[in-house]
C-alpha cells in the first residue's frame, strides 16, 4: 500500500497517514517531524529549498518505515532502505543526501527525546564519483563579459550581475539577495548572506564595481519596490530563475558554444583565483564553504591547468617520440 501524505502548515515535511500506522504512531511521527522542521528553520537556519529537500527525504523514510516505530528502527533496516533507494535507480549523490537527512533527524531525536540509537550512524552510501565543476577558461570568461553590451537598461543590469558573480564567486541565491546597504563600492566590498544565513565580507573587483555603478544609475528607471540591488522590469527583486534565464539569453545572443549558467561563473572565479594564488583557504572563505573538503575539488582543476602549462612550456615535458616525429 502506498503511503499518502499531508503537508504541515509550514509546507516543509509530510504528515504520515497510512492504515498500517496506528493513530498513536501517526500522531507521534507528526510531532517528531514538526520538531524537526522547527530545528531546521531555527537552529540550522536552513533555506526553503534545503528544507524542501529534507522533507522529501523524510517522506521516503516514512514510506519505508510504515508500520514501524521510528525510535525502534535498526541499522540493518536502514541499510535495507538504502538498498531500496539504490534499486530504484537513485544516484549515489542523492542517496548520500537522503542518508544524511535521516542521520540528522535521528541525531536530533537522540539529543532532545533520548531515543536509544541513531540507526543511520556509520552507514555509508554508495561511492560517489567525483565530478569536477565546470569552469570557463580565463579568456572565455573575459570574452563573455567584455562582449556583453550595457547600452540598454536590462543589458546593463545583466552585465553587473555577471561581473559580480565572476568577481566574487557568489551563488545565484546570493546574487539576487544582495541589498544596496550590502555594497561598499568605494572600498570594493560586499556583505553576502549565504547558506545557513551565514554572512561573509567579500572583495569586489574594480571592473565589477564599475559595472554595478553604471547599473545603479539606470536602476531608478524601473521604479524599484525592493532594496535589493538587482530588480526586474516590474521593480521587484529578481528571482534565481530569472537570472538563470538571462544568462541563457546571452548565451544565445552572443553565440556562445559552451552552456552557460550562473554557477559556472562561480566555479570559474574559484578556479582562476586558485590558479593565481594557490591559496585554498582564501578560496574557501570567498565561496563560503563550511568545510575545506568542499573546496578541494578545485585543486583538481588547478592541477589540470598546471599539467597543461607544464606540457606546453617545460623543456623536458615532451616525450622522445614526439621530438623524433618533428
Amino acid at each position: 500500500m502506498q503511503t499518502t501524505t499531508e503537508r504541515l502548515p509550514s509546507g516543509e515535511v509530510p504528515k504520515p497517514a497510512d492504515e498500517r500506522d496506528s493513530p498513536e504512531q501517526i500522531s507521534t511521527k507528526h510531532a517528531m517531524l514538526a520538531h524537526f522542521v522547527q530545528y531546521l528553520e531555527g537552529e540550522k537556519g536552513a533555506g526553503k529549498h534545503t528544507r524542501s529537500a529534507y522533507g522529501r527525504d523524510m517522506a521516503t523514510l516514512l514510506e519505508y518505515a510504515t508500520g514501524h516505530d521510528l525510535p525502534a528502527l535498526t541499522p540493518k533496516e536502514i541499510r535495507g532502505y538504502v538498498r531500496k533507494l539504490s534499486g530504484q535507480g537513485l544516484s549515489a549523490r542523492s542517496i548520500a543526501r537522503t542518508l544524511s537527512t535521516w542521520r540528522t533527524f535521528y541525531r536530533l531525536m537522540c539529543r532532545d527525546f533520548h531515543w536509544p540509537i541513531n540507526p543511520a550512524d556509520g552507514i555509508k552510501p554508495p561511492k560517489i564519483s567525483k565530478k569536477l565543476p565546470a569552469a570557463m577558461t580565463i579568456d572565455d570568461a573575459s570574452g563573455f563579459l567584455e562582449n556583453m553590451p550595457d547600452d540598454k537598461i536590462l543589458a546593463c543590469r545583466d552585465k553587473a550581475i555577471f561581473e559580480l558573480a565572476y568577481s566574487s564567486g557568489l551563488r545565484v541565491a546570493e546574487l539576487v539577495s544582495v541589498t544596496l546597504l550590502d555594497l561598499d563600492l568605494n572600498h570594493g566590498m560586499a556583505m553576502v548572506t549565504g547558506k545557513g544565513r551565514k554572512t561573509r565580507k567579500l572583495p569586489v573587483g574594480s571592473v565589477a564595481c564599475e559595472a554595478i555603478r553604471r547599473w545603479l544609475i539606470e536602476r531608478p528607471k524601473l521604479t524599484p519596490k525592493s532594496n535589493t540591488v538587482f530588480v526586474g522590469k516590474n521593480g521587484d527583486s529578481l528571482s534565481t530563475r530569472a537570472v538563470q534565464l538571462r544568462i541563457k539569453y546571452w548565451e544565445s545572443k552572443l553565440n556562445i558554444a559552451e552552456p552557460l549558467y550562473p554557477h559556472k561563473l562561480r566555479h570559474s572565479c574559484a578556479s582562476h583565483l586558485l590558479q593565481s594564488s594557490h591559496d585554498l583557504r582564501a578560496v574557501q572563505e570567498l565561496l563560503g564553504h563550511a568545510s575545506i573538503a568542499t573546496t578541494q575539488v578545485y585543486t583538481h582543476l588547478d592541477y589540470q591547468h598546471l599539467a597543461q602549462e607544464y606540457d606546453r612550456t617545460h623543456p623536458r615535458a615532451k616525450k622522445p617520440e614526439d621530438e623524433e616525429g618533428e
